[in-house]
C-alpha cells in the first residue's frame, strides 16, 4: 500500500480556441486575453490557500501553455510539468468544430478513439501512473493539478464508475475545481464535484 493523495483538478482557462468551440486537444494555443484575465480573477478555496501559504501545496501541469499560465496565475511559482497531464490527443480531430466531435464520440466508452488519437481509457493510464508514481514518493499530501477537461473527465469517470457512454451521470461547469481522492489501495473517490473558484 502507498499513501493517499487528494488532487484538485482545475481545468485551465479560456483561450481562442476556446472561444471558437474548436477541439484543442494537444495543440497549444496561448491563453487569450479574456483567459488571462479569467484566472487572474480565480482564488483556490481557504483550505487549499492555508496549505500553499504553509508551503505544503503541491503544484502540477500539463506542460501545454494554457495549462502551465493557469497554473502560475492561481500562484504557483514552480509548478511540476508532467506530460501525462496533457491533454487527450484527438488526431485527425484536433481542431474539429467540438459539437461534431462530441457526437461522434457519444456512446463511445473506454475504448472510443479519434483517428490518429487516444482513447479515453488510454488517457485514463497515463495519468494514473503520474498519480500512482507521486503517491509512491515523498511530498505534499494534497496537489493542486491544473490539467485538461478530458484528463479531468477520465480520472472523475474511474472515481464513480462511469463507462463513458451517454448520458454522463454528472456535469461539469465551467471555471470550477474538482477533488479527488487516490486511496492507499489505489482506489479513486471522488470528494466534491464544481466547488467555485472563488473571484474577487
Amino acid at each position: 500500500m502507498s499513501r493517499s493523495l487528494y488532487l484538485a483538478l482545475v481545468r485551465h482557462a479560456a483561450t481562442e480556441w476556446t472561444a471558437a468551440g474548436r477541439v484543442q486537444g494537444q495543440s497549444d494555443p496561448p491563453l487569450s486575453a479574456e483567459g488571462e484575465a479569467q484566472a487572474g480573477g480565480w482564488r483556490l478555496p481557504a483550505d487549499l490557500t492555508r496549505l500553499h501559504e504553509a508551503g505544503s501545496l503541491g503544484w502540477a501541469a500539463s506542460p501545454l501553455q494554457r495549462a502551465a499560465a493557469t497554473a502560475r496565475r492561481l500562484g504557483a511559482t514552480a509548478p511540476l510539468l508532467d506530460p501525462r497531464l496533457m491533454e487527450r490527443h484527438y488526431g485527425a480531430w484536433q481542431g474539429r468544430p467540438l459539437a461534431e466531435v462530441e457526437a461522434w464520440l457519444e456512446d463511445g466508452g473506454w475504448d472510443s478513439r479519434p483517428p490518429g488519437g487516444e482513447s479515453s481509457g488510454e488517457v485514463l493510464a497515463r495519468v494514473r501512473a503520474w498519480v500512482d508514481e507521486v503517491a509512491a514518493g515523498p511530498g505534499p499530501e494534497t496537489w493542486v493539478v491544473v490539467t485538461h477537461l478530458g484528463v479531468i473527465r477520465a480520472l472523475i469517470a474511474a472515481a464513480v464508475d462511469w463507462d463513458f457512454r451517454a448520458p454522463a451521470p454528472l456535469r461539469f461547469l465551467p471555471e470550477r475545481l474538482h477533488r479527488v481522492r487516490r486511496r492507499g489501495d489505489g482506489h479513486l473517490q471522488l470528494i466534491t464535484l464544481n466547488e467555485p473558484l472563488a473571484a474577487l
